[in-house]
Parts: C-alpha cells; structure tokens; sequence
C-alpha cells in the first residue's frame, strides 16, 4: 500500500487509493479458503493430484484462449518455474493438506507464509524486513493459530508437512512474480495464464502415475470442480497476479491469512466444526494484522492523529 509523504512542513499527505485495490485482491485467497470445503464434502476422495489438474488446466487453457499470447525467451522457464510454485506444487500440497486435514487445521498451516515472504524478499528484492511487519506476522500467526488450536484437532503427519511446503511454495511464488514482473504489453490474465497452465502440465504426469485417470464424476462433484477451476483458479489467480503487481509484496502476503479463516468459518457453518471464544480472539487478531500489514507507522499515526515528525522512525 502507498505509504504517506511528508509535505515541506513536515505534515503528512493522504495515501494514494489503493483500499479497493486491497479489497479486490483480498478476493483471491477468500476464494482459497473455500477449498478445504469444496475437496471434502464435493469432490471424490483420494485424488488431490487429479483434482490439481482438473482445477488448473482448463482455467489455464481458457486464459490462453482468450489473451492468445504465449511465452518465450526468459518468461518460457520463467513460467514454467512460476507455474509449478504457484500453482502445480502449491495446488497439489494443498489437496493432501484437504484430504488428511479438517479444513482449520490444513489452511491455518499457511500462515507461516508473511513471514517467509518477509525473508525471501529482503534475499531476492532487497526489501529489508521491518519490524512493523514481522511483529504483525507473529501476531497473525498466533491468531490464526489460537482459531485451530482450540478446536477439536486431527494430527496427520503428512497433511501437517503438505500444508507447511504450500506455505512455503507459495511465498516463493509470491515474491519471484513480484521480482520478475511482467514481459511489456503482457497483462495479468496472460500471466495467470501461463501459470496456470504451466502448473496443470506438470501435475498430469505425477496424476497419471500415482493416481490414474479421474473417476467417474456426478453431478456434485462437477460443480466442485467448476467452482475450483472458475472461481479458485481462473478469476482468483488473475485478481491476485494484478494485485501483487501493483501492492507492496508483503502487505499482499498478509492477504492470504483469509484463506484459513474462511475456511474455519466454513467448517463451522456447515461440517459442524467447533468454535470457541478463543477463535473467536484468534479471528480479532489475525484480521487485525491483516489490516495493519497494510500500512505503515506513518499511516498509523497519522490515523490517530499523533504530529509526525521529520526525525526517522
């Protein structure tokens, strides 16, 4: 988010415009979060590598249909290697993480995520990790972790260790699409894409020898698979590529702390997952650093009306 400018007199102009922005892209990882619920009650058990495929190749191909541009030069293994981050590792790890984990519990194993983002981009970007927003990571993280928790647990060590790789996965995704921009003219719907379908092609070979080919589907696992491939991967992916081309990286990886808490909301709505009040603390926290990722010091103060001062921070 834009942060504030001092003026000659040492006061503080209003921050650029960027709240719908935020709001638009914070779509995305809301739409993630309904993943977990969508995979267990809608889709066909034991099939996370199919269901990779089926929720990113045809959104991808869709894409390329429509923009009719393809890689080359750099962005070919540039997009293969974004592809497989975001998308085909990233999607595969999160279908163990749904199948072996109740929905809490597997989305809330992403929110380490702020943080890795936070290093990866002081290495790659050179953005160097301030405190603010390191603070506010931990802060998320214990919120996020207080609204599983205290809910009634399932413990499987491969769900666990799914769940921690797309953590990981996807803040090298996040802060390598921030590095690399975007080839001139190319917009986010060709980049979404190109990853989209760079990530399905990689996850049909690995489908097809430890999974075989997709079951027979019905018609409520269809419109799961439609609401995954249309809504979690072809409208979101291209929300979130355009946003994190126009946000700060590590305010646009705090976003993605919504995906677990829509998700508990979810299993609590409709699979009967408990909440206690204490998620009920872990929401309040995890919102609220979700929302103070997205300013700064300056912007704080200025909000509660403390003079700024020319001296640093």
């Amino acid at each position: 988010m834009q942060t504030l400018s001092r003026s000659a007199t040492g006061s503080v102009s209003p921050p650029g415009n960027t709240l719908g922005l935020t709001a638009l892209t914070a779509a995305a990882p809301v739409s993630w979060g309904t993943t977990y619920l969508v995979t267990t009650e809608f889709l066909p058990p034991g099939h996370p590598l199919v269901s990779g495929v089926i929720r990113a190749l045809p959104a991808g191909l869709i894409l390329l249909a429509i923009t009719r541009k393809l890689p080359h030069g750099t962005w070919l293994w540039r997009s293969l290697l974004l592809g497989t981050l975001n998308i085909g590792a990233l999607f595969a790890l999160l279908f163990v993480a749904a199948y072996r984990l109740p929905g809490g519990v597997a989305a809330t194993l992403t929110a380490v995520q702020p943080l890795l983002v936070v290093g990866l981009a002081f290495l790659l970007l050179g953005e160097k990790p301030t405190g603010w927003r390191l603070g506010w990571g931990l802060v998320g993280v214990v919120g996020v972790g207080l609204i599983v928790l205290r809910g009634r647990l399932a413990f499987d060590l491969l769900g666990i260790l799914a769940g921690i790789a797309a953590a990981g996965v996807m803040a090298a995704g996040i802060v390598l699409t921030k590095r690399w921009g975007r080839p001139e003219g190319v917009g986010a719907a060709t980049i979404a894409g190109w990853q989209l379908t760079a990530g399905g092609l990689v996850l049909v070979p690995l489908a097809l020898a430890f999974e075989g080919l997709p079951p027979a589907l019905d018609l409520r696992a269809i419109g799961g698979y439609a609401w995954l491939s249309v809504v979690g991967a072809l409208l979101s992916f291209l929300i979130w590529f355009h946003g994190i081309g126009k946000l700060p990286v590590v305010a646009v990886s705090f976003l993605a702390l919504l995906s677990p808490m829509v998700a508990t909301i979810l299993g609590w709505l409709f699979v009967g997952e408990s909440l206690t009040p204490w998620q009920g603390v872990g929401f309040v926290l995890a919102l609220t650093a979700i929302a103070a990722a997205q300013l700064t010091p300056d912007v704080v103060r200025t909000l509660v009306r403390i003079p700024v001062t020319t001296e640093g921070e």
